[in-house]
């Protein structure tokens, strides 16, 4: 996209009036379509839109949502314990060097 007619005021006052769009604009600087591209899916990705787009793309069956959703409420559980676990072995600063092993 060509920028060379348009002045950044203009830019500028046009994101203001559209600031609900901000987020998910990206301009193609220099004509580098790749790099565009690329912050275009970092953005949907962080988002959630492709693991949506993902999920809805084919009919899943009401036990298989069900199972997945238990699944990921399990594993959701269990990486914040695991989270947990590792943030206190790895602390830096504590009474006894191995807990538990005196």
């Amino acid at each position: 996209m060509h920028l060379s007619r348009f002045n950044e005021d203009s830019i500028v006052m046009n994101l203001r009036r559209h600031a609900q769009f901000l987020a998910r604009t990206i301009f193609v600087k220099d004509n580098d379509v790749d790099k565009a591209a690329r912050t275009l899916n970092r953005i949907l990705n962080s988002e959630g839109i492709f693991q949506q787009y993902r999920l809805t793309r084919y009919f899943e069956r009401p036990t298989r949502t069900r199972r997945r959703i238990n699944y990921e409420r399990c594993k959701a559980i269990y990486d914040e314990d695991m989270t947990r676990k590792i943030k206190l072995l790895t602390r830096t600063v504590r009474e006894e060097a191995y807990p538990g092993c005196s």
